[in-house]
């Protein structure tokens, strides 16, 4: 038996996101049925992030065992041929059994995009989220770096969430502009349920003015997601890359955030 570890890279629009749900198509229902049918063997992947219904990504990780003896580096080719468009594996290299893609320290790296101009371009609706009032980037910029460092996120996470945790760590926290893109890309060590987008919908509440960028500390420390911005939609998001140390990664230096 081996463990193979894969980066998948896909349009999260025409699914409803990761996680295999009965009647509903999935990112993890589609990788299982190309990678049985390759394979001829009953294969069930693992994701390091359960993205949600129209979120994408660049570099998720999965990791699946198998009995074949196709060598790991080929796997992603031979995939790929049976993959749809909006579906692609971009790496595949075999690692421990024991290594587990969510109970391993890592670190997500996210980016959340809004197409801010007078009136919406067609070929970013997919990817963006359109925000016609001007935003003030310098204010959504003051508001993100009080939230960089180990917080309690209760306030920026789902209600639904089912952990009782809710300390992280957000490494970096970047607000940048060119020309009509505003890009909010996040470094951590763990998210929880929709934090991302909800510290999207925060700034972008900022950047029109709706409070000021210190309100956002007192958001923190009131431990309330009554109290932070709304929840930015799903199609802005996009997970750039997951990474994992090679000590990490070999002797499974255990964090289940």
């Amino acid at each position: 038996m081996r463990r193979i570890k894969l980066e998948v890279a896909y349009d999260g629009t025409n699914y409803c996101g990761w996680q295999l749900q009965s009647g509903h198509l999935t990112v993890e229902a589609v990788l299982n049925k190309a990678l049985s049918e390759l394979l001829k063997e009953e294969v069930a992947v693992i994701g390091a992030s359960r993205t949600d219904s129209g979120v994408h990504a660049k570099g998720n990780v999965a990791v699946f065992d198998t009995n074949s003896l196709i060598p790991s580096e080929k796997i992603s080719y031979a995939v790929n041929q049976r993959l749809p468009e909006d579906v692609k594996v971009q790496s595949s290299v075999e690692i421990p059994l024991e290594f587990h893609p969510r109970r391993v320290k890592s670190k997500k790296t996210y980016e959340y995009c809004i197409l801010n101009r007078n009136i919406l371009l067609p070929t970013e609706r997919l990817y963006t989220t359109f925000i016609y009032n001007d935003l003030d980037v310098k204010a959504m910029q003051e508001a993100a770096s009080y939230l960089v460092g180990e917080h309690d996120f209760k306030s920026f996470c789902s209600v639904k969430t089912q952990v009782t945790d809710t300390v992280r760590t957000i490494y970096s926290l970047e607000v940048s502009k060119k020309k009509d893109i505003i890009t909010i890309r996040v470094t951590g060590n763990g998210f929880l349920y929709n934090m991302v987008r909800i510290i999207a919908g925060t700034l972008i509440e900022v950047g029109r003015g709706a409070y000021p960028p210190q309100k956002v500390k007192g958001m923190l420390e009131g431990c309330d997601r009554n109290l932070a911005g709304p929840t930015a939609p799903a199609k802005g998001l996009t997970l750039i890359k997951i990474e994992y140390d090679e000590e990490n990664l070999l002797n499974n230096n255990y964090d289940i955030k």
